[in-house]
């Protein structure tokens, strides 16, 4: 009953942003990069906050820094959403809110240089997903598979955060879905909602691999994680700039070229990285050498994917 109340609020909530984003024209207008073709509301991940915030008033104040730091990166974003702002002004926010996370998760133990490895991934992390973030369905998907496996692995394998943020950032994105995972989208995530999600999942995946002092449960992301670092490489082989808008990576050519229907698409990535969990989990304790030959595999599929797909890109 108490996930059911918070799951009507964030609904309503997630109603009552619409009407905000109608009023101020906080749109998303179809552009080069886009796999969409009508203007469509932006913004409407910005519920995943919400849904951390209401564990956050809920708990007792549980976590207070890292609400502070997730409050400072969905602000940024959501301003980027409604505004382009400078990519200095954007990573000063997104370095603050990692710090801020790093003292709530007690990293600062570390010496200074796995500080900034840690910065360094992070950073990456919450930027590849964001730019995942492209078609109907895919990020509160991919999302859904993450945080369904963090539930279970919280309850059956170990202990690692209180099981009721899982659970309240679930409904949210549960809440993001049904406007979403459709042929027809009511809104999309917009940077707010992608970079917040990408963030409260670091932290549960960080809280998990320092409870586990385990590493490998990086796996977690590492359908996204593949896609986008082989993407960024495919690029500087093509000498373009990594830092301007494209179509190159895989689910796109899917959606674009192939013309595989959005929800489809974000199904295959769904199923792909709950299959890889399932083996990951059954596995044992040989984690880092399933995350390699996953690495590998995937490695593989991108690979042969491109090299038989993207000529289409190409002639269009």
């Amino acid at each position: 009953m108490y996930y059911l109340i918070v799951f009507v609020l964030l609904f309503v909530a997630e109603l009552f942003y619409f009407r905000i984003a109608d009023r101020c024209n906080i749109i998303d207008k179809p552009n080069e990069r886009s796999s969409h073709t009508k203007i469509t509301l932006r913004g409407g991940g910005v519920i995943f906050y919400f849904g951390a915030l209401a564990y956050f008033l809920i708990s007792g104040f549980e976590y207070p820094y890292f609400i502070l730091a997730l409050t400072f990166i969905t602000f940024i974003s959501f301003v980027d959403d409604v505004c382009s702002i400078s990519q200095k002004l954007r990573l000063l926010f997104h370095f603050l809110a990692i710090v801020l996370m790093f003292y709530q998760l007690g990293l600062f133990s570390l010496s200074w240089w796995w500080i900034i490895i840690a910065l360094i991934i992070c950073t990456g992390i919450i930027n590849a997903y964001n730019f995942m973030d492209g078609i109907n369905g895919i990020t509160g998907g991919y999302s859904l598979i993450i945080l369904a496996t963090l539930a279970y692995v919280n309850s059956e394998i170990v202990t690692f955060v209180e099981p009721a943020l899982i659970y309240t950032v679930f409904c949210s994105v549960l809440v993001f879905c049904f406007f979403n995972f459709r042929k027809k989208a009511k809104c999309f995530a917009g940077d707010a909602g992608s970079v917040s999600i990408a963030f409260i999942l670091l932290f549960l995946i960080g809280k998990l691999i320092i409870q586990t002092e385990d590493f490998s449960w990086i796996i977690l992301l590492v359908v996204y994680g593949v896609d986008s670092v082989l993407t960024i490489i495919h690029r500087l082989m093509l000498h373009e700039n990594i830092g301007l808008p494209h179509r190159k990576h895989m689910y796109q050519l899917m959606a674009n070229e192939l013309k595989i229907p959005h929800v489809v698409v974000s199904l295959i990535y769904m199923l792909v990285q709950a299959v890889v969990i399932i083996g990951y989990i059954d596995f044992g304790d040989h984690g880092y050498i399933f995350l390699l030959c996953t690495v590998l595999l995937l490695s593989f599929i991108y690979v042969w994917f491109m090299r038989k797909y993207f000529r289409l890109h190409q002639n269009a």
